[in-house]
């Protein structure tokens, strides 16, 4: 895993990552301080205009579950969020998944394969623009999602997580009305299949030589450039 290193400024902040490069993929909490998703992840691609990690099969990560251990997927949605959380280690089952990022883009679009490296769906995550960091990138996820097919249908997702966040004080209505705007945005690019939906993506393949990136034990530091 990369080290967040020291103060270097905005050049180290710019600094590329090497295909096979281990980094971490976070997600801080709503409208909280912290981070509750921690996903290690293998650079593919890192240029000026795309950034493509690879989240292996059997990854260990970390994911927000309730105070009492309960799935937050479990919980009945009108206390979803307001239930005291905590954070758990787990391991990413099934399939691999590809994500794909553009730099100031509020969301990232990840590719789904079923068994066998059958192309299954992309599926657009709407999310702050993510910082980079020595050791990796950090955003804030936004509830709302659209999944896309290979035929080019789409459909909106969690639309009811979206609203219950923001019943619960975890968005504002004007940062509501934003994210519905960004996801509007991404409609538009798949109505016209473009990046990433019109590339070859769903042919690609993890290189075998690389090693499932460990999950370190301070996966949730602050990264020097934030807190110096």
């Amino acid at each position: 895993m990369t080290d967040d290193g020291g103060g270097a400024g905005g050049a180290a902040k710019a600094a590329r990552w090497e295909p096979g490069t281990q980094v971490l993929w976070r997600y801080r909490e709503n409208a909280g301080d912290g981070f509750h998703i921690c996903r290690p992840v293998t650079v593919v691609r890192d240029e000026d205009d795309l950034l493509a990690v690879w989240m292996a099969p059997g990854t260990e990560c970390v994911k927000p579950v309730l105070e009492d251990g309960t799935p937050v997927h479990r919980e009945p949605l009108a206390t979803r969020y307001t239930k005291p959380r905590t954070t758990r280690r787990d391991h990413w089952f099934g399939t691999g998944v590809l994500k794909l990022a553009r730099p100031d883009e509020p969301w990232s679009v990840w590719l789904f394969w079923e068994p066998g490296w059958r192309f299954k769906n992309w599926y657009v995550n709407l999310e702050e623009p993510r910082a980079r960091w020595h050791g990796g990138v950090d955003s804030e996820d936004h509830f709302l999602d659209i999944s896309v097919r290979p035929d080019g249908t789409w459909r909106w997702h969690d639309e009811d997580e979206f609203a219950q966040a923001q019943r619960a004080g975890l968005m504002s209505e004007r940062k509501a009305a934003a994210v519905r705007e960004a996801g509007h945005a991404a409609v538009d690019v798949i109505r016209a299949w473009g990046p990433p939906f019109g590339d070859d993506w769903p042919s690609w393949r993890p290189d075998p030589s690389w090693r499932i990136p460990a999950l370190p034990h301070d996966w949730d530091r602050t990264p020097a450039h934030v807190s110096s």
